[in-house]
């Protein structure tokens, strides 16, 4: 196997537009650490954090929509998920899917050749508790034809699906996932705001699975796609969450925040749970303490993720107990207009970029 001195690769050169996205020929192949593999990406997923990182949205100084965020940031040293700032340039790209081309000295040698997805939100690797340490964002991700991984964070699978269909998995999955773990889920009654995008899509399939009974918010031209997933019922997003009828939900898996927030928490019932990991239609809401504690309601964050949060994913993917959900792939060249497209959110599912192919002589 011959590896190659430089890579194609998409740099990250600071917060802002899409011309902070430099697709670069010539981006030197990553240095091997002791306890990493060398992954050869063949498909990386579009995910909101890609866009939240790049436009600093993460920081507090930012309180607007994904959106209509992008000029907004202030302050840029606490724009990451670990509230740091970020190093530059960055390749980003947190849904690796690939095979492994080469390993560090304390790897073993028969990783070589496996089919793997890394994970998205990795232990850090200074072993500090439930710090997020997040592919793409403090360290490099997958945009690019080669990324180096820890070892212990790269999981094999065996699957018949395709690279564009398992890099659709570790982001907008392991968050869902994440999320019904932490607050319990089970054959209870769920709202899913949000429900069309890659995370909420995950969501329906994941409740759906747990038993749960689903109601997904969605525009109106997605809920056929919804109901395919498996949804219950389907709630038109124009009309918000006016139409629920009080004290309707055990739990809410929220990834959308913004104006409407308030009505969520109304729709539960009396202990029900609520759960974010997301706000991408703004991340300040109005918080009545009275409907929080008159009803007893558990109000929950999730972001950080135990390793079986992952270990589970793999787990449902070989015994095809989900499905992924592609709704296009681009060339990685493309990522201005793949990104574009995700911001129009005119899609169900995840959208995927494809790095060129290397033949390595294998």
């Amino acid at each position: 196997m011959t590896l190659p001195t430089q890579m194609h690769a998409v740099e990250l050169i600071g917060h802002g537009g899409l011309e902070q996205l430099v697709y670069r020929p010539d981006r030197a192949l990553p240095t091997l650490g002791h306890d990493q593999v060398l992954i050869q990406v063949s498909a990386c997923g579009v995910n909101n954090t890609d866009i939240n990182t790049r436009i600093g949205w993460y920081s507090k100084s930012v309180t607007a929509a994904t959106d209509s965020a992008g000029d907004a940031l202030e302050n840029p040293d606490d724009a990451t998920w670990s509230g740091t700032s970020l190093t530059f340039p960055r390749i980003q790209g947190a849904d690796v899917c690939g095979r492994v081309v080469a390993v560090g000295k304390d790897v073993d040698s028969r990783r070589i050749g496996q089919r793997v997805l890394a994970r998205t939100m990795m232990a850090d690797p200074n072993g500090v508790p439930n710090l997020c340490w997040t592919m793409g964002s403090e360290c490099d991700g997958g945009f690019a034809q080669f990324t180096a991984v820890r070892s212990s964070e790269v999981y094999a699978v065996n699957s018949e699906w395709s690279d564009a269909e398992l890099a659709s998995i570790p982001c907008a999955y392991s968050t869902a996932e994440n999320m019904l773990e932490r607050a319990g889920l089970g054959a209870e009654r769920v709202l899913i705001t949000g429900a069309s995008g890659g995370v909420g899509s995950a969501a329906v399939q994941l409740a759906k699975r747990r038993g749960a009974t689903v109601t997904a918010v969605a525009a109106a031209s997605k809920h056929d796609d919804l109901l395919a997933l498996g949804a219950d019922a389907v709630l038109d997003r124009a009309a918000g969450y006016g139409t629920l009828a009080a004290s309707s939900f055990d739990l809410v898996v929220d990834v959308v925040g913004g104006n409407d927030w308030p009505r969520l928490l109304d729709c539960l019932r009396v202990a029900g749970r609520y759960i974010t990991a997301g706000a991408i239609a703004g991340p300040v809401v109005e918080l009545d303490l009275r409907t929080l504690y008159l009803k007893d309601l558990t109000l929950m964050g999730a972001t950080f993720q135990p390793p079986a949060v992952f270990e589970n994913l793999i787990g449902y993917i070989e015994r095809n107990e989900i499905k992924p959900l592609v709704a296009k792939t681009y060339p990685l060249a493309d990522i201005h207009q793949a990104q574009t497209d995700f911001m129009a959110k005119a899609f169900t599912g995840k959208l995927v970029l494809i790095p060129p192919k290397v033949d390595l002589n294998v």
